[in-house]
């Protein structure tokens, strides 16, 4: 499996730089669910999103909005 650097704000403001391993470069949206299930794993478990089906990037946008943290980008190491 390739490796993936993550770059991200967290809820302090910091930018932090995580490394997962996924077949094919994931898109914003999984790499919200990575960084919620290494961060915020009880988060992780419930299924507190409501907008999930109905907009788009839904994990993507609730890690923004209930947890402070902010995408920046993704590469390949």
């Amino acid at each position: 499996m390739q490796k993936w650097k993550v770059t991200f704000v967290d809820d302090h403001g910091e930018t932090v730089d995580e490394v997962f391993e996924c077949i094919e470069r994931p898109d914003y949206e999984r790499a919200a669910r990575l960084i919620k299930a290494r961060f915020l794993p009880v988060v992780a478990e419930l299924d507190l999103n409501d907008l999930e089906g109905r907009t788009a990037d839904a994990c993507v946008k609730e890690l923004k909005f209930q947890n402070s943290i902010q995408i920046l980008g993704i590469s390949p190491i």
